[in-house]
């Protein structure tokens, strides 16, 4: 018996997929490089946790996923920053999310184009295809960001662009 490959349509490349995510993960940046240092860790607004611990989430979610993605092994340890142990200053935290960035831009062209497709149990906890929870992961830091502008535009200061990706 020969097992024919189906090919899926694609409305975007996986290389135009990161693009994307890499625009959402630009303006990010720019939103923890606007906020004041001090405000960075300590402002929240509502019983909401400050803009550094939401970077600090997605930060720790997208470094084991990408690996998980690629590798189907995924981490269920979010603990690496918990209890004091994440970074102190925004120069830290940007660090982070810079070797984030270069991590991303690595591995993501090794992921075979069928795996965005397969079906995955992410962290033990979201299943679906691969497509699906990198879809989440954009939609995370788009939910999280929106209230880092919250917290900005109440403590006076105009946020970046929401367009602004470069």
């Amino acid at each position: 018996m020969t097992q024919q490959l189906i090919s899926k349509p694609s409305a975007i490349t996986p290389a135009e997929l990161l693009e994307h995510w890499q625009g959402h993960r630009r303006l990010t940046r720019k939103v923890i490089e606007t906020f004041p240092e001090k405000d960075l860790f300590s402002f929240s607004v509502g019983g909401m946790r400050p803009f550094s611990e939401l970077a600090l989430e997605m930060i720790s979610m997208g470094g084991p996923g990408i690996d998980g993605v690629l590798t189907g092994k995924w981490s269920t340890d979010f603990s690496t920053y918990e209890n004091g142990r994440g970074p102190k200053t925004k120069a830290e935290l940007l660090t982070l999310w810079d070797e984030l960035t270069e991590k991303l831009n690595r591995l993501w062209p090794q992921i075979p184009a069928a795996r965005f497709h397969e079906i995955d149990l992410a962290f033990g906890q979201w299943e679906g295809p691969i497509h699906f929870i990198l879809f989440y992961w954009i939609d995370n830091e788009i939910h999280h960001r929106a209230q880092g502008y919250v917290y900005l535009r109440a403590l006076g200061i105009e946020p970046p662009a929401f367009w602004d990706r470069q």
